[in-house]
C-alpha cells in the first residue's frame, strides 16, 4: 500500500511561484508513474502533471510552460514547481501513483494523497 502525502500549498498573489511536494511512504516513483492533478469547486479532476518511473514527463495544456514536475529519489519526493500563476490556478492539488496507459486519466491511478489548498489572488 503506497501512502501518499501532499504539503506546500498555500495562498499566494497573482504572477508569483509555489513549488509543491509528495512524499511517498516508499519509493513509489521508481516503480509507478506519479501524476498531479487538481480540481477547483464544482469542476472535474484535471491533469497537471506526470512523470514515468524512466522520468518521461507529461503535462496538462493549461500548464504546459509555467509548471514542472520532477522527483528526488533521495527524498522519496515528487515535486511539482508552479510558476507564472494565475487565478484560474486555484483549486486542491492531488498526488497520484499508478501505471496509466493514459496518463491524463485519474481513473488509471491506484493510489491518491488528501490533496493541498493553492489558492492565488488576483
Amino acid at each position: 500500500q503506497v501512502q501518499l502525502v501532499e504539503s506546500g500549498g498555500a495562498l499566494v498573489q497573482t504572477g508569483g511561484s509555489l513549488r509543491l511536494s509528495c512524499v511517498s511512504s516508499e519509493r513509489a516513483f521508481e516503480t509507478y508513474t506519479m501524476g498531479w492533478f487538481r480540481q477547483a469547486p464544482g469542476k472535474e479532476r484535471e491533469f497537471v502533471a506526470a512523470i514515468r518511473s524512466n522520468s518521461r514527463t507529461y503535462y496538462g495544456d493549461s500548464v504546459k510552460g509555467r509548471f514542472t514536475i520532477s522527483k528526488d529519489y533521495a527524498k522519496n519526493t515528487v515535486y511539482v514547481q508552479m510558476n507564472s500563476l494565475k487565478p484560474e490556478d486555484s483549486a486542491v492539488y492531488y498526488c497520484a501513483a499508478g501505471q496509466p496507459v493514459n496518463t491524463r486519466l485519474p481513473g488509471e491511478y491506484v493510489y491518491w494523497g488528501r490533496g493541498t489548498q493553492v489558492t492565488v489572488s488576483s
